[in-house]
């Protein structure tokens, strides 16, 4: 059976956080094949400090072709639609013997991680502690979009069960501690 493979090229490294999000939309989307899905990591590529966005694309294609191409960009205080501008006219940008699979605009408006703190079970599962007890205290839905610091939060959230599951004393020999004091 033939897969999909997706190839997700971000601005930096913390956004490999979309994968799971855009496999989860792929499949709420009746994509029944089995998916491949991989970050864009052009660091070993040792690209230069200022590289356009038609480079990234073009050495992350070399080093993880694929069928579908995510391009993600912050919005960073630009409308959406310059955004998608922007991506499309790296994407035209490309050479011509450059391999061009179906691509697709990620262009979250506002910080992505806020977005990713509605889910108290999955943040304890992402951070490798399912099973830890303490309630995270997320937002409310109604206040994602007025936080001042999403990324920070979101990483406390994290950083709390997985403490907690690297103290604990099927790892450490130790009783396990509890990060939060």
């Amino acid at each position: 059976m033939r897969d999909i493979t997706f190839t997700l090229v971000t601005d930096g490294s913390s956004d490999v956080v979309l994968l799971p999000i855009l496999t989860w939309l792929l499949r709420t989307n009746r994509v029944a094949l089995p998916l491949q899905g991989r970050w864009a990591d052009t660091r070993r590529a040792r690209l230069p400090q200022r590289v356009t966005l038609t480079e990234r694309i073009r050495v992350a294609l070399d080093l993880y072709p694929c069928d579908l191409l995510f391009v993600h960009r912050d919005a960073e205080r630009e409308p959406r639609e310059r955004r998608v501008a922007e991506i499309q006219e790296a994407l035209d940008c490309l050479p011509p013997n450059s391999p061009q699979p179906t691509a697709v605009c990620v262009i979250p408006v506002r910080t992505q991680e806020a977005w990713l703190l509605f889910d108290d079970l999955a943040i304890k599962t992402a951070a490798g502690n399912r099973s830890f007890r303490e309630n995270l205290d997320l937002p409310t839905l109604k206040d994602l979009e007025s936080l001042a610091d999403p990324k920070s939060v979101l990483y406390d959230c994290l950083r709390r069960p997985a403490a907690t599951w690297a103290a604990s004393p099927q790892l450490s020999g130790e009783p396990a501690r509890s990060p939060c004091g």
